[in-house]
C-alpha cells in the first residue's frame, strides 16, 4: 500500500459534517461488536469503555484481531453487528480520532518529506482541497516540536530511522489535534532508546488528556506503562489491571500451545514462540 493510500484510507473518512460530541459519554463505547470475514470470526462481541485521558493496551497473539478492531474504532472497517460510540456517536465522520497504522503497512519510497506528511493529519481541519494557511503550518510546527522532528522537518520519510518514522506518525495525530489515539504496534522493530522516545510522547500526550489504544506484544511493557490492559483473541479474555488480566490460566487461553509459563525467582517467566511475528520473545510477569 503506499503512503498516500494508507493515509486516505485512515484519515477517518472526512465529511463536511462532523458529529458533535455528548460531554455526558465515555470517548469511547463498544457493544457486543462482532466481525466477519468471509465466515471468519474476526471479533467476537466485545464491549468495552474508555474514559478521557486513558492509557490501554490491547494485548494478544497475532491474528488476534487487534488491528480489526481498531480499523473498526477509526471507521474505516464496518462491524458486522454491534455498536461503536465515539463521544455518543458512531465514528464515521469524527476527525477527533487518529489511527497510527504499522509501519510494515506503509510504502516508505512514497516522494513526500516528514512535514507534509504531518501536514495530511489536518486534511479534517482544513478541508480536503484547502491550501495550508499559517495557522495550519504552526499546528504542524508545534507537532514536530513535540517528537523532537523539527530538524527532520524537510526529510523524505524514507530517509527516516524506524524510530523517527514512529514519531512522526505521531506528530500527525497530534497536527489531527486526536482526542482518541489508536496507535497499532508503534513499538515493533524499535530499539529501546526508541522505545523510550515513544513512551516519553505518550506520557506528554496523556497530560494532555489524550486517550491512547496501544496494540503491542510486550506483556512486561503493558503491565509496567499502561492504566489498565485488554487480553484480546478475538473476544476479551481480560481488561483491568495487570496484576487481575496476566493470570496464568488467561494467558494460556489467550496464547494456547505457543505460551510457556516458567516459574523463576523473579516470578512467572512467560515465553512465548509467536507473538512478535515469529520471534521469541520472553516477558517477567510476577
Amino acid at each position: 500500500m503506499t503512503l498516500l493510500k494508507e493515509l486516505r484510507s485512515t484519515n477517518y473518512l472526512i465529511r463536511h459534517h462532523h458529529p458533535p460530541h455528548d460531554p455526558g459519554t465515555p470517548i469511547l463505547r463498544i457493544n457486543d461488536l462482532t466481525v466477519r470475514f468471509d465466515g471468519r470470526l474476526a471479533l467476537d462481541r466485545i464491549s468495552f469503555e474508555l474514559p478521557k485521558a486513558e492509557r490501554l493496551a490491547v494485548v494478544g497473539p497475532n491474528g488476534a484481531g487487534k488491528s480489526t478492531l481498531f480499523k473498526v474504532i477509526a471507521g474505516v472497517l464496518k462491524p458486522s453487528k454491534g455498536q461503536v460510540h465515539v463521544f455518543g456517536s458512531e465514528p464515521d465522520g469524527h476527525i477527533c480520532i487518529a489511527y497510527v497504522p504499522q509501519r510494515s503497512q506503509v510504502d516508505w519510497t512514497f516522494p513526500v518529506n516528514v512535514a507534509d506528511t504531518v501536514m495530511m493529519g489536518r486534511i479534517g481541519k482544513m478541508g480536503l482541497f484547502r491550501q495550508p494557511r499559517a495557522h495550519d503550518w504552526e499546528v504542524v510546527h508545534q507537532a514536530l516540536e513535540v517528537v523532537n522532528l523539527s530538524h527532520l522537518a524537510k526529510r523524505q520519510i524514507s530517509q527516516l530511522s524506524g524510530g523517527q518514522q514512529q514519531r512522526m506518525f505521531i506528530a500527525r495525530a497530534l497536527a489531527q489535534e486526536a482526542e482518541l489515539m489508536l496507535m497499532d504496534e508503534p513499538l515493533a522493530g524499535l530499539d529501546v532508546a526508541s522505545q523510550e522516545d515513544i513512551f516519553i510522547i505518550m506520557n506528554t500526550l496523556q497530560k494532555r488528556a489524550v486517550t491512547m489504544l496501544v496494540a503491542m506484544h510486550d506483556l512486561k511493557q503493558a503491565a509496567e506503562r499502561f492504566d489498565r490492559v485488554m487480553l484480546l483473541n478475538h473476544r476479551i479474555l481480560g481488561l483491568g489491571a495487570p496484576d487481575q488480566v496476566f493470570s496464568t490460566d488467561k494467558l494460556a487461553s489467550a496464547y494456547g500451545g505457543h505460551l510457556h509459563l516458567v516459574p523463576s525467582e523473579e516470578g512467572v517467566l512467560i515465553v512465548s514462540d509467536t507473538c512478535c511475528e515469529g520471534d521469541e520473545e520472553s516477558h517477567i510477569h510476577d
